[in-house]
């Protein structure tokens, strides 16, 4: 399979996972000596930090360095204002444009459907937006190809129709619908998968959009994020709803200063699950050992907060361990073990590289068997056909 990635060998994933271990583990340590120390100094007591106190004493250590937080981003980004803005962004860039036809057949009164046109006035797709929660959707933010591009067998191209589905907080009577620079950039990152799709220029529906390497799927999404702290499109979006001002640039400093806060630690923990995922596929005999032994030698370079006996990451979803490893226990010889379990979520799931077998998906979010099976582009780049959060 690695021949379906930009990375090619396991040997150059391994040589970048330790560039940028030796890179920020110095870091991540300097880290959790800071919220150690003010640990103890708020507790007045010696304590050791442990995984569950982290969140909890960073976030006031950087409540207090920083003194800003993401609410205080809210009044100045009204969603239809925001909306409008990102697509304006992609007129400017591409010069693409978005028509909104209430014509066409939607699957629930709020979804929003728009034509999207090319610089030459050429049918691009439909674009689907479907922006609030409700009873029996599904948490988190994602998009999706409902339909691929593609050309039939006389060369005539078949349009893609792309949603992006996000869980905005719902406007109320005085009130809209208002986000935070987060959720600003989650609509920038899932618009940027849009974009990806809606641009499909290929011959196969399977190697259309954002079927490609899944080290590259993310790519279109990253550029989009980066448009976040430029000033000239944030004076175009970023706007008080009450009083008219542009959002001040030093509040958006503080939210990227902010945003580097223990960049160090997160980073480490990131590669954690890499070194994991990559001692779980590059296995090429049968799982025979001990699950828990085998984690903790996997990662145990990328620890920096002491771990807690008797926790297993490799159990937990479907992060990292090439079938889903379900904490099931057996007796061999009188001793309670853990043992390797095939869960009923381990299916066939075809990848965004060609449609292969992959069963990994790095996502957090709770899984809901949807009503409309569809495609979609997940955190790993991964194709699926069910959603899922990306």
């Amino acid at each position: 399979k690695w021949k379906h990635t930009m990375a090619k060998t396991p040997a150059r994933v391994y040589k970048l996972l330790n560039e940028l271990l030796d890179a920020y583990k110095p870091v991540a340590r300097n880290e959790y000596e800071a919220v150690q120390g003010f640990a103890s100094e708020t507790e007045k007591e010696n304590i050791t930090v442990m995984p569950w106190d982290w969140s909890y004493y960073s976030e006031k250590l950087k409540d207090i360095r920083f003194n800003v937080n993401d609410e205080m981003t809210r009044p100045y980004f009204e969603l239809n204002h925001v909306k409008k803005g990102v697509f304006g962004l992609a007129t400017q860039l591409y010069g693409i444009t978005f028509k909104e036809n209430k014509e066409i057949p939607v699957y629930h009164p709020e979804v929003e459907a728009y034509e999207v046109y090319d610089a030459d006035g050429k049918f691009l797709s439909i674009l689907y937006t479907d922006f609030h929660p409700r009873d029996g959707k599904q948490s988190g933010a994602w998009m999706n190809s409902i339909k691929e591009q593609y050309r039939d067998q006389d060369g005539k191209d078949s349009r893609p129709q792309i949603i992006i589905v996000m869980n905005f907080t719902r406007p109320t009577e005085t009130k809209p619908s208002l986000l935070t620079f987060d959720e600003v950039n989650t609509l920038l990152h899932e618009f940027g998968h849009a974009l990806h799709g809606m641009f499909a220029e290929g011959s196969y529906a399977s190697l259309s959009g954002t079927n490609v390497y899944r080290d590259f799927v993310e790519l279109p999404s990253q550029l989009m994020e980066n448009w976040l702290t430029e000033k000239e499109f944030l004076d175009q979006i970023a706007i008080h709803y009450k009083t008219g001002e542009k959002i001040p640039q030093e509040l958006v400093q503080k939210l990227i200063d902010a945003s580097n806060f223990n960049a160090g630690y997160a980073c480490c923990r990131q590669l954690s699950f890499g070194f994991l995922d990559m001692a779980w596929h590059t296995r090429t005999e049968p799982f025979g050992e001990d699950v828990i032994s085998f984690e903790k030698e996997a990662w145990k370079q990328t620890v920096i907060v002491p771990e807690v006996p008797g926790t297993l990451m490799s159990s937990s979803s479907d992060t990292s361990s090439p079938v889903d490893i379900q904490p099931a226990i057996t007796a061999i010889n009188g001793q309670r073990s853990w043992m390797p379990m095939l869960s009923r979520s381990s299916k066939r799931r075809e990848s965004s590289t060609g449609k292969q077998p992959v069963l990994s998906v790095k996502t957090s979010y709770r899984k809901a068997e949807p009503k409309i099976r569809i495609s979609c582009t997940n955190v790993s780049g991964e194709k699926m056909r069910k959603s899922v959060p990306c």
